[in-house]
């Protein structure tokens, strides 16, 4: 779509470009969203790509990935064997509602500002236990929690001219043994419920994430692996309003498959071998 209200683009930002940020600027990466809608608050639109930050940088540490990042790089790296966790990534890329075309262009830090409920880089970096650099226009900078950033359906934390600058993720999570659960309406279709369970080898611990069917990411740690109530129990008190709803399903709906799920997950991740 054309974007009549827009009147410069800045192709090539400063290494930070937070630091000239105005009212009725916009972050231009993938631009898939963007250019999807009208956008008449907009006057300015600042290219993040011709920075070019490193997209992936695995290390001893975990693995940093530059808010630029395609999804389909993302969905070509080839993770170290010990990253157990490691297909997580190409499950998170399978789970967009796009083209591999869209994957050119589409970005993981796109994707998480985005903030919808069904983001599926969302889902992976919240049950990764990933942390976010955030930069602001007076120079500071912040780390966040996954978990913390998104506060509702196309909500978050990040203040005006704030911008995801990359992801981390730990290389302890990386390591665990993952196991997940999707449901859609159709083969290709936005994720209702996407929930995500890790395991640390050789402990009998239990982390679950579950995104698409709430508003929100919820996550829920458990020292030791819980039995079938108090795990059903722990889906009971996720507040009502959380849940979400949408023609992919209702709350009622999503809470249901979100509990057939976890007990799923929770009995695989017992018997130590994820599918």
């Amino acid at each position: 779509m054309d974007l009549n209200t827009i009147t410069e683009v800045v192709r090539h930002p400063s290494e930070r470009p937070t630091d000239d940020w105005r009212e009725g600027d916009a972050w231009l990466a993938g631009g898939t969203w963007l250019f999807s809608a009208e956008q008449p608050d907009l006057r300015r639109l600042i290219d993040l790509t011709a920075l070019r930050w490193d997209p992936l940088v695995p290390s001893d540490e975990g693995l940093e990935i530059g808010a630029t990042c395609t999804i389909r790089d993302l969905h070509a790296f080839a993770h170290p064997d010990e990253w157990t966790a490691g297909p997580l990534l190409t499950t998170s890329c399978e789970a967009f509602l796009s083209s591999f075309k869209v994957w050119n262009a589409a970005t993981v830090g796109g994707n998480i500002c985005m903030s919808l409920p069904a983001g599926p880089m969302i889902t992976l970096t919240v049950a990764l236990e990933a942390t976010y650099e955030l930069w602001a226009p007076d120079g500071s900078q912040r780390i966040v929690d996954a978990l913390d950033f998104v506060t509702g359906d196309h909500q978050n934390i990040l203040t005006p001219g704030e911008i995801l600058r990359c992801v981390r993720i730990p290389a302890n999570a990386l390591g665990k043994l993952a196991t997940h659960r999707r449901f859609t309406l159709t083969h290709l279709g936005r994720s209702t419920v996407f929930v995500v369970g890790t395991r640390t080898p050789g402990a009998n611990d239990l982390l679950l994430t579950v995104t698409a069917g709430t508003t929100r990411p919820v996550r829920m740690a458990f020292d030791s692996m819980p039995d079938a109530q108090t795990l059903q129990q722990s889906i009971d008190v996720i507040p009502g309003d959380v849940w979400f709803a949408d023609p992919n399903g209702t709350p009622d709906h999503r809470r249901h498959l979100t509990k057939h799920f976890v007990e799923e997950i929770r009995r695989e991740l017992m018997g130590g071998e994820p599918s």
